[in-house]
């Protein structure tokens, strides 16, 4: 395979002259009526699976690119990551590449073994252009890849603004936006929003939120505040609460936003976040005036006096949940008390439950 493997060196490093001679001597001895020098493989692949086209594609020129494909390189050649040609240009951001290899015949929507369309590799990386290109050429932007996520979700989860936007131009994508996705009803699925306001993008979420997109859609986690307030994102909880979502909503645990962060974070910023998730759920705060504790019922809270307590349930047999944040320790108590015990310091009602 020296030839080969020659050929692919010279095309590996973007040495348009020495491929062009290694090309033009088995051009030539293909012209001869008996000519025994062995034919040259133009789509020969090393171990993974790398032909002549993908270093081209992947590093090369269109000048590499057109040359190769004169010779008769197969387009849509796949690697051992069922990964064409056209994935590696798209990855890169290489218009003039992947407007070649569609006019060369490279196929929109073959997907690569974990399911990723050259679209999908274009969105991540928020190379606006080839994504535009890639649309143009009926590329599909609802294919979901093994991870069950669309180029949408992932322009939104990386953040990529422009591309955002134009994916969300596509009248395709409308019925992610109105909750028509994945595998029917699969609530364990993200939606856009949940992933933008995971990862603190805030100018997606305006963009999402123009859009139409169901801003109280949930998932097993919750919805996109619970997302937020789990990793942080103080600025994001503001936006998703100036914008009207709901935030009394419980996941499947049971659980607000509020009681993710008191139960699961431990960063600067949650002080912050649970001072937002406490104003706009109104719940009652109050002080303790004594200590109290019950050894005998192991559902009561311990209370040292000067203790503040969210109340989370008041219950019509008197007695009232609460829970304790101790900041020192980073720990946090839930139990019932007497609400006899404490003043009140805020004046919004909690939850009565009956």
């Amino acid at each position: 395979m020296g030839k080969e493997q020659d050929l692919l060196q010279a095309v590996k490093n973007g040495d348009l002259a020495t491929t062009q001679k290694l090309l033009a001597k088995v051009k030539a001895s293909k012209s001869k009526l008996l000519g025994s020098t062995k034919r040259l493989n133009i789509n020969y692949q090393d171990p993974d699976g790398f032909s002549v086209l993908h270093h081209a594609a992947l590093t090369g020129t269109t000048e590499l690119l057109s040359l190769l494909l004169e010779a008769q390189a197969v387009v849509d050649i796949k690697d051992s990551n069922g990964m064409r040609p056209l994935h590696y240009a798209a990855w890169q951001g290489k218009a003039d590449s992947v407007l070649m290899l569609l006019r060369s015949g490279a196929a929109v929507n073959n997907a690569s073994h974990d399911g990723q369309i050259p679209l999908h590799l274009a969105a991540q990386y928020g190379h606006y252009e080839v994504s535009e290109m890639l649309l143009q050429h009926q590329s599909n932007p609802c294919i979901l890849n093994k991870a069950k996520k669309t180029p949408l979700d992932l322009a939104c989860e990386f953040g990529r603004v422009k591309v955002a936007q134009l994916l969300l131009s596509s009248n395709m994508v409308a019925s992610l936006l109105e909750g028509d996705r994945r595998d029917g009803s699969d609530s364990n699925c993200n939606t856009p929003l949940h992933l933008a306001a995971r990862n603190g993008h805030k100018d997606v979420i305006r963009l999402l939120l123009k859009a139409g997109i169901d801003i109280n859609r949930t998932t097993k986690a919750g919805t996109a505040l619970h997302e937020a307030a789990l990793y942080g994102k103080t600025e994001v909880v503001r936006l998703l609460l100036d914008n009207g979502i709901d935030v009394n909503i419980r996941n499947t645990y049971n659980q607000t936003a509020l009681d993710i962060v008191n139960q699961f974070t431990a960063c600067h910023a949650s002080k912050d976040i649970k001072q937002l998730l406490r104003e706009a759920t109104g719940v009652l705060q109050v002080r303790a005036l004594k200590d109290f504790w019950n050894l005998h019922d192991p559902t009561a809270l311990t209370i040292r006096a000067g203790d503040v307590i969210t109340v989370i349930e008041q219950h019509v047999d008197g007695r009232w949940k609460g829970h304790i944040h101790d900041t020192q320790r980073g720990t946090d108590r839930i139990g019932y008390f007497p609400p006899s015990i404490v003043e009140v310091i805020s004046r919004r009602s909690g939850t009565i439950i009956t």
